[in-house]
């Protein structure tokens, strides 16, 4: 008998589409997240965003705000709240050169991604420093001058 297709929606990555816009991203991070078990299953399902999410350091510990992880559909009376401060798991040297980049200033935690892996939720967070409006239009110049390429080789083949 032949194995059963694995259904792609069940691992869903949330992207944060706000990130590489208004950021130049410096260093990227894996860090595991602490969560209930209804969060998980919510993220399972697609149901979570981290467009307007941020990173801080309070007493050598790196916490998650503003990450929006909906309620469980079919959860009860214990069900989480969908905004709470959530804890980010990292060793504690790369906490330690997070405070130092964030305490030099100019700088900012961002959250990229939000994935599983294997049965894990992780975190992909970078340490950021924000575009000024000019970088942002020659950004979208560039993407546009690449698109226009894409499109005239696609045509001479």
């Amino acid at each position: 008998m032949s194995a059963q297709p694995k259904d792609s929606t069940r691992y869903k990555e949330i992207r944060n589409s706000k990130a590489l816009r208004d950021f130049t991203v410096d260093e990227r991070f894996e860090a595991g997240i602490a969560l209930r078990g209804t969060e998980v299953k919510s993220i399972r399902s697609g149901k979570a965003q981290i467009n307007d999410a941020f990173g801080r350091v309070e007493k050598g510990e790196l916490w998650l705000y503003n990450a929006h992880i909906e309620q469980y559909a079919f959860g009860n009376i214990n069900n989480h709240d969908a905004r709470r401060i959530r804890k980010l798991l990292l060793h504690r040297h790369q906490i330690r050169k997070i405070t130092q980049a964030l305490e030099a200033g100019g700088r900012a935690l961002i959250p990229l991604r939000l994935y599983f892996k294997e049965a894990l939720v992780k975190v992909e967070v970078a340490l950021c420093t924000g575009k000024k409006l000019f970088d942002k239009r020659e950004t979208l110049k560039k993407k546009a001058m690449m698109r226009d390429q894409d499109k005239s080789v696609k045509f001479r083949r």
